[in-house]
């Protein structure tokens, strides 16, 4: 690697890619300069390097990745100029269920609108309060009452990590949702989010869905970037710190602070493009294997698909911009069961993911190999065997408002990994548990299938003893019949990894089959790849193609996609640097921000401007839009360089709805965006 780094100009500025994962830290150190042959202008990669991501304490994670790429450049660290960083932790914690506890406060809503866009799914047992107020849909005024908000606000201040604001057309009128949030910060101190600082697009409760979510990831995305300036203090890097946002484009992390609900998708979307970085292709599907999840998205004509409905993650359609990815709980640490009920069960993979045992196993030697060589001795398989539980080490306040039964459970689990056989005393308790783990509070460990490649060579980082008792506890259970689901360890793990495989196959063909607008995606993709593998596939013989190559991305690609193209019918291609694609992708890309302004016509003769904070009234609708195009271009400017550039381009788009009556054209709306791109600044 050093030779790479003497290569380069001696003043040639460095820059260090950073991605937080779900179960790795990668750290990739990059040079515009230079390039192998044939890739000219794709810049020089010095040195990668991964680190196990620590939750408890995530600057553990981070240190250990980027001080191995800087021991491997043999640099020094002041020559960095950016750092920037990617991430999967939101898109992990949505998933997974997991985020603090935040009360919601609806203002002009009722109980009765909960109940869309799969709002009061998302808030669960969390605490909702309604106040009366909001405004039309030209930005007019109801009556605001907040009493019920300020009788509230003792008793959450205490059992909450932060609070979400949503108030009813907010977008045309924000000056009931800063009352409320002055109101909270007042009284209490905590984080708020309110809604139109998120979006300016019309439906509220899915709006008050997008800041519920970005509520809840607050004090998660504030541990990330707090952990990575402080190591970055110490080694001496005085660089900015940017973030990838689920589109692609890089922000500050101080912006990434305030709306971490736009890092949603970030790792996938920096994945995305590093692999047109790496490859240099056009056109393709890209999928990228974590330890989490498995994210799939199209590349068309060298940029990916958006999606302009909002990001879809854990089941919940958001109202944040990002790439058209479609995100699967599908990865190396996916969690391994086994069908019940049925003759003959298949392996179900995901959507939780588990810490695997070889990991555990490594970490805590005897303590977890001594109850597994236990539960082996005993004569029959019990259905908790190979599963331990132990604490995060998340600060204890984020323990806050949990129920009797989950205090006293969670009172009695510790940092070190303890068996669930003898940890639970009731099934009761393994849904107190599973709450406890969707706080964040607790992880579970158990088989995955990161632990069938360490009991069959194929993987070396971890325990491999570990992962072999896992094996051997999953291989003993019973199916239907009262058969064994396999013969030996080794049986049982290569099912493990060929389910990966094919499951992989369905989810890259069920996206292809979403982005061509087909129903029944998941249905047919099942079908199509069942037929593939099967030895006897039936009378009707089906086949299917995808019309553009596939990139693999993620440190375990190579051994799972290795078997995709006779699924698929087109190529894998799965890049050197595949391993660290998300933390290219990320010192790469550009910062880009936009700003939206409204002009409406309450009634004929008035045009309201809508911009920012402000409504403004005018008589005539030219200096109207005028002046909706100057507020958002003077705004736009500044959240650029909020955003992390100082040399933006700015351009500037109208829509503009109008009809004719009678031969006279009537003004209906005008939708007027600001759009600001450039490169990151970097230290001088």
């Amino acid at each position: 690697m050093n030779s790479r780094t003497d290569l380069l100009p001696a003043q040639a500025p460095l820059f260090l890619g950073i991605d937080t994962g779900g179960t790795y830290t990668d750290a990739v150190l990059w040079s515009e300069a230079g390039g192998a042959k044939g890739q000219e202008g794709r810049g020089t990669v010095l040195a990668k390097a991964k680190s196990l991501t620590t939750r408890h304490d995530l600057a553990v994670g981070i240190s250990g990745a980027v001080d191995a790429v800087l021991e491997k450049a043999a640099v020094d660290p002041a020559r960095i100029k950016l750092v920037s960083m990617s991430t999967t932790l939101a898109t992990n914690a949505l998933v997974e269920g997991q985020g603090g506890r935040v009360a919601l406060v609806m203002i002009g809503f009722s109980e009765e609108d909960l109940a869309r866009d799969g709002l009061k799914k998302a808030l669960g047992t969390d605490p909702v309060v309604f106040c009366p107020g909001g405004h039309d849909v030209h930005g007019n005024a109801g009556v605001l009452d907040l009493a019920a908000l300020e009788a509230a606000l003792p008793e959450l201040a205490g059992t909450v990590s932060g609070f979400a604001v949503c108030s009813y057309f907010a977008t045309r009128n924000p000056a009931h949702e800063l009352a409320a949030c002055d109101l909270i910060r007042e009284k209490t101190g905590l984080p708020v989010t309110s809604s139109h600082e998120l979006s300016s697009k019309l439906g509220g409760p899915r709006r008050a869905l997008t800041t519920l979510l970005n509520a809840r990831l607050i004090s998660m995305i504030d541990r990330l970037v707090a952990a990575t300036e402080g190591f970055l203090g110490k080694r001496g890097i005085a660089a900015p710190l940017m973030v990838v946002r689920g589109d692609g484009a890089l922000v500050s992390a101080a912006f990434a602070r305030r709306r971490p609900i736009e890092t949603i998708l970030s790792g996938p979307a920096a994945s995305l493009v590093g692999a047109r970085h790496m490859t240099g292709l056009d056109d393709a599907v890209v999928s990228d294997i974590g330890g989490t999840t498995t994210d799939v998205a199209v590349l068309d004509k060298g940029r990916p698909r958006l999606d302009p409905e909002g990001a879809t993650v854990g089941g919940f359609r958001t109202m944040v911009e990002a790439v058209a990815m479609r995100t699967f709980g599908l990865g190396g640490d996916s969690e391994v069961a086994l069908q019940e009920g049925v003759l003959d069960p298949r392996l179900i993979l995901g959507p939780r993911r588990l810490v695997p045992l070889a990991l555990v196993g490594m970490a805590h030697g005897k303590a977890v190999t001594g109850e597994l060589e236990r539960q082996l001795r005993a004569p029959n398989a019990g259905r908790m065997d190979g599963r331990f539980a132990f604490r995060t080490g998340v600060p204890e306040r984020l323990a806050a408002g949990l129920g009797s039964s989950e205090a006293r459970l969670y009172a009695s689990i510790t940092e070190t990994p303890q068996p669930l056989d003898a940890l639970l005393a009731s099934n009761a308790q393994n849904a107190t548990l599973n709450r406890l783990v969707a706080r964040g509070l607790v992880h579970v460990a158990g088989f995955t299938p990161s632990d069938a490649a360490h009991v069959l060579g194929r993987q070396a980082n971890w325990d491999a003893e570990a992962a072999r008792l896992g094996a051997e506890l999953f291989a003993r259970r019973r199916d239907g019949r009262g058969q064994a689901i396999a013969a030996t360890a080794e049986a049982f793990c290569e099912r493990v990894l060929r389910a990966l495989t094919r499951w992989s196959a369905e989810y890259i063909l069920e996206t292809a089959f979403s982005e061509d607008g087909l129903d029944g995606a998941a249905t047919v993709a099942h079908a199509l790849v069942q037929r593939a593998v099967d030895a006897h596939p039936g009378i009707a013989l089906l086949t299917v193609a995808l019309d553009r190559p596939v990139i693999g991305l993620g440190a375990s690609a190579p051994l799972h996609y290795a078997g995709l193209p006779p699924l698929l019918g087109n190529r894998c291609v799965v890049p050197e640097d595949t391993d660290v694609a998300n933390a290219l992708g990320a010192v790469v890309g550009q910062v880009r921000v936009s700003v939206e302004a409204r002009v409406s016509q309450p009634r004929e003769g008035l045009f309201r401007v809508s911009s920012g904070d402000t409504i403004r009234d005018f008589t005539e609708e030219e200096p109207a839009l005028a002046a909706a195009e100057a507020d958002i271009r003077a705004i736009v400017v500044e959240r650029a360089r909020s955003a992390g550039t100082d040399e933006a381009e700015i351009d500037i788009a109208r829509d503009i709805r109008a009809s004719t009556v009678e031969g006279q054209r009537m003004f209906i709306e005008a939708h007027i965006v600001a759009t600001a791109s450039g490169r990151p600044r970097i230290a001088v």
